[in-house]
């Protein structure tokens, strides 16, 4: 429960929330600018709330203590409305999937956001020939996040911020805790991992996830009925310590340039056919170009807070303002029956600029907001494959490759069997 204190001139939290929001769609290039402006509408809109403080550094030492909270409910009230407004399109087939993927956020290179965000590496002998140039370096400054992306829809579900080195797979296991419905996880090969599989199925969660040549997989373990696609994950530190082996069904598909390794802890085929999860992991695709449309379309790639609470703060009203935006533009495209994956996020977010430029101008007639969101889809013409193009920093990223897969030995076939069979009297008897 937010509580302002009496003489507080901005009138509720919901008026902070409100600039918030504005300071966050605002296009200016300071945040002093964005502040001037979000004030000037919320001004407008709400004329009785003339005493609002006109002070940036108030401004933004109110949302550092608040953001934490309003954040949360107004996360809250988007995930409603999702539900409410979205709840067939959140639906890919018969699973609720959510792409997991985590990304670097720029930001300025100040003694505040080195100290909160930086690498922190282990001191070692400093060689003869490193100046403080290629230490400075050594300590990059940019803000991990990681997002919970609804496949259906194309809108975001939840998100964590943290330093550089944050563990994406800690920040996923982080929000499981706040789904309220079993999900189907689709991730990279980053998140592979015993321990957060484990966490993830014992939520009541399914996992699809690609695997590379660092995982080893074993067939033949023999406690689940045989099939010649199911393997499974059970490294030797976790044989040490007698925990059960976890069976996947191994999927292999083809990129059109090299073969792609996916397991699924959905092992029927009938729940879940392999052409089914190749379509799956496809859609996963779509949180790389969510990522795109926050740092490039809507100029997030770096920001521009010089503190580390600023930062924090600037980026989740970057997020929120972003997903506010979405939502309300998907609401005006699903009434005219037009499928979220044409949504245009350069028109939606220059729709939202627009109209806080023009505030203050007599509306056009089939001009406002509503107006520009119901053509903000993008065009059905077929793009051509750009991959030919010769890009100068284009990426040549070698692909994963395949997993080591090895039959279980004897020892191991028969550790397993008395694992599995201890587990089975366990439930019997708390049964």
């Amino acid at each position: 429960m937010v509580h302002w204190r009496t003489d507080c001139t901005w009138r509720s939290p919901r008026l902070l929330a409100i600039v918030a929001l504005l300071w966050a769609w605002a296009d200016e290039k300071l945040t002093t600018d964005c502040f001037t402006s979000a004030r000037k509408i919320a001004l407008v809109l709400f004329p009785q709330s003339q005493a609002v403080a006109s002070s940036f550094q108030g401004f933004m030492k109110l949302l550092k203590r608040w953001s934490p909270l309003i954040a949360l409910e107004l996360k809250a009230a988007l995930q409603t409305r999702m539900h409410e407004h979205f709840s067939d399109a959140m639906k890919v087939g018969r699973f609720n999937l959510m792409a997991v993927d985590g990304s670097r956020i720029g930001l300025p290179l100040t003694e505040s956001n080195e100290r909160g965000f930086s690498v922190k590496r282990h001191k070692r002998k400093k060689k003869k020939h490193r100046n403080k140039s290629a230490e400075k370096k050594a300590n990059t400054v940019t803000m991990w996040i990681t997002t919970l992306w609804q496949c259906g829809t194309g809108l975001p579900w939840n998100w964590r911020l943290g330093p550089s080195d944050s563990n994406e797979r800690a920040h996923w296991l982080e929000m499981l805790g706040e789904l309220t419905s079993p999900v189907l996880f689709v991730g990279d090969a980053g998140f592979v991992g015993y321990e957060y599989a484990k966490a993830v199925m014992a939520a009541g969660h399914q996992m699809l996830i690609r695997v590379g040549s660092n995982v080893m997989l074993l067939k033949g373990l023999g406690h689940v009925k045989r099939s010649n696609d199911l393997v499974y994950l059970w490294p030797n530190r976790t044989v040490k310590h007698h925990e059960p082996p976890l069976v996947f069904r191994l999927v292999v598909c083809h990129s059109g340039k090299h073969p792609i390794y996916l397991l699924t802890s959905i092992l029927s085929s009938h729940e879940l056919s392999d052409s089914q999860v190749v379509e799956a992991y496809k859609r996963r695709w779509g949180i790389e170009l969510f990522y795109r449309h926050l740092k490039q379309t809507y100029g997030k790639h770096k920001l521009r807070s010089r503190s580390a609470d600023a930062a924090y703060v600037e980026m989740t009203w970057a997020f929120l303002g972003i997903w506010c935006m979405a939502l309300y533009a998907l609401k005006q495209l699903y009434a005219k029956g037009i499928s979220p994956s044409r949504l245009s996020f350069a028109k939606l977010i220059r729709a939202f600029q627009r109209m806080m430029r023009d505030y203050a101008l007599p509306g056009n007639k089939n001009g406002g907001l509503c107006d520009l969101l119901q053509n903000a889809v993008i065009d059905q013409y077929e793009r051509s494959n750009k991959t030919s193009r010769d890009y100068p920093r284009k990426k040549q990223e070698r692909p994963p490759g395949p997993p080591k897969i090895r039959q279980a030995t004897t020892h191991e076939i028969a550790l397993a069997k008395q694992i599995y069979q201890q587990k089975q009297s366990k439930i019997r008897l708390t049964a």
